[in-house]
């Protein structure tokens, strides 16, 4: 009973975007809580039917008591068949490794860009605030700025392609 409850407050939309799943991961343990979910409701229904036959009443009822002992005794030798699960185990524990795997692969893959994520945050929180860099600064930093200015200036170009049109015309005159 604490399982079901249990099962229903887990959030697996929020489950499959917290952990990063594939689509084929994600497919296919949806696929399995729909199976899950099926047999559960079956189960359910075929549990709730009654299992014993009153053969007195039908004896009462039909005039052929003859079908009536014939029905009790295939009733009473009824064996139910048996069935080897050992393929659905397998394949089951075939989903359950590629299930492993895909999530260990993600952890990994989680772990690279967390930690890609916190040298970016260390190098953002080391830089140097805007007001204190200067011209020789940026020319260092991206030595194709210095060369495409440098270019202009040659050309006697003194205004930056689309910088009107996106900030406007500042001057008075």
């Amino acid at each position: 009973m604490a399982t079901k409850a249990a099962a229903a407050a887990v959030d697996f939309t929020r489950i499959y975007t917290a952990l990063g799943l594939g689509k084929e991961t994600i497919a296919a343990l949806q696929a399995f809580r729909k199976r899950h979910t099926d047999a559960q409701r079956i189960h359910g229904q075929y549990s709730s039917q009654p299992t014993t036959v009153d053969f007195s009443h039908y004896r009462s009822v039909l005039k052929n008591q003859a079908i009536v002992d014939e029905a009790e005794k295939l009733f009473k030798d009824f064996k139910p068949v048996t069935y080897d699960v050992n393929a659905h185990i397998k394949a089951v524990e075939a989903f359950e490794t590629k299930a492993v795997a895909k999530a260990q692969e993600t952890a990994e893959k989680i772990d690279v860009e967390l930690k890609e994520l916190q040298a970016t945050l260390a190098n953002i929180e080391e830089a140097r605030p805007f007001d204190d860099l200067s011209c020789d600064d940026v020319g260092k930093a991206h030595p194709r700025i210095v060369e495409a200015v440098e270019t202009m200036v040659k050309k006697g170009k003194w205004t930056v392609p689309g910088y009107k049109e996106k900030f406007g015309d500042l001057s008075l005159m």
